[in-house]
């Protein structure tokens, strides 16, 4: 051998063997052609099987097709820093390597040395997964804050006008009597929206969301007597049907959103010469439960504004009490826990929206 690369293994030999850094020597035929005891015993193959099969073997499948990529970068002779992939140990654990590699075209050689950064994936992966679900939760208490603020105002806007009915007149007692018993319902339908906004928020922190067999008909009569003002001065007239779905599983907060806010909008969006009809039946069909709810109201130019219904500050009536927030409260609650929503309407003819719930 000659005097020089003897002197070089002697010299090479004892940090090749004993490194606690993983080396390798691969060739350009896509075999390991040398591998150090650190490497061996962290792969977990014995050095037959390290050196009997192509290095792809033993790279992760989803890896596979980057590694040959930038392996043929090292064939053109360029040097390859802070590439990492994954690696099946014989375990059939998968670890991450971060690899540094220069090649030697003239020995069809490269040398690489490898470092462990499983640890820090998983950090990593840990970190991204609590970003997403803070993220998540910051999302959760947004909607909850918009429905909170705009849902209170139907209930709030309620008990106002029964206030404003009081008659301080003698003889008028019997009536008076009649308006306080309704502002005292609304103010309770009112305290038990706040407790459920509450439970709402336990919710979030918990990051559940709650979901119970709900009574269609109650969480119906809840919110009527809560805006029963609004109904009364409207004239609006109700067709309810349960019998084809009396109840559903979901969140008893949120569907006392949905009631509300698609009650009031076909309110607030009546025609003025017609008084509101509004007609909520369910129904299973297909394995599925689904609730509609149709008016005879303004309605919608679906052509115009089909595909920004249920988005969040849009108006589509000149309305001085519109948010733009109701329908993305709406949509919100149903499309978060896995249903869907469609609407079909024509201007002057009246809405239709049809919630398909979660199977």
């Amino acid at each position: 051998m000659n005097p020089v690369l003897k002197a070089k293994n002697i010299l090479l030999d004892p940090f090749f063997d004993l490194s606690i850094d993983y080396l390798c020597v691969a060739g350009y035929d896509g075999y390991f052609k040398r591998i150090n005891p650190a490497f061996v015993k962290f792969l977990g193959y014995s050095e037959d099987e390290l050196y009997s099969k192509p290095i792809h073997n033993f790279i992760y499948e989803e890896d596979r097709n980057l590694t040959a990529l930038q392996r043929e970068g090292l064939v053109k002779n360029r040097p390859l820093v802070n590439f990492e992939n994954r690696y099946v140990c014989k375990s059939g654990e998968l670890v991450w390597l971060h690899w540094t590699s220069i090649p030697l075209k003239e020995e069809q050689l490269v040398y690489a040395i490898a470092k462990d950064i499983t640890h820090k994936k998983n950090m990593e992966s840990e970190r991204i997964s609590h970003v997403a679900r803070l993220s998540k939760m910051n999302q959760q208490l947004k909607r909850l804050n918009y429905t909170t603020s705009h849902d209170l105002r139907s209930p709030v806007n309620n008990l106002l006008s029964l206030v404003d009915m009081i008659d301080c007149k003698s003889g008028k007692e019997e009536e008076n009597r009649r308006i306080l018993d309704y502002i005292k319902q609304s103010a309770l339908g009112l305290k038990s929206s706040l407790n459920s906004y509450v439970d709402a928020l336990k919710e979030n922190e918990s990051e559940t969301v709650g979901l119970v067999k709900v009574c269609l008909r109650e969480v119906f009569e809840k919110v009527q007597k809560s805006i029963s003002s609004l109904i009364k001065n409207s004239n609006a007239k109700f067709c309810v049907d349960f019998s084809g779905m009396e109840s559903v599983y979901f969140n008893m907060a949120y569907m006392e959103s949905i009631f509300l806010n698609l009650i009031t909008n076909s309110i607030k969006y009546m025609r003025p010469d017609v008084s509101p009809e509004i007609k909520i039946i369910s129904f299973q069909e297909k394995g599925e439960g689904i609730l509609t709810f149709s008016d005879n109201g303004l309605g919608f130019d679906m052509d115009k504004v089909g595909g920004l219904i249920f988005s969040l500050n849009q108006r589509f009536h000149d309305t001085k009490d519109s948010k733009g927030v109701g329908l993305f409260l709406v949509h919100s609650h149903v499309t978060s826990l896995g249903g869907t929503i469609d609407v079909d309407s024509k201007v002057n003819e009246g809405t239709t929206f049809t919630i398909k719930f979660k199977s």
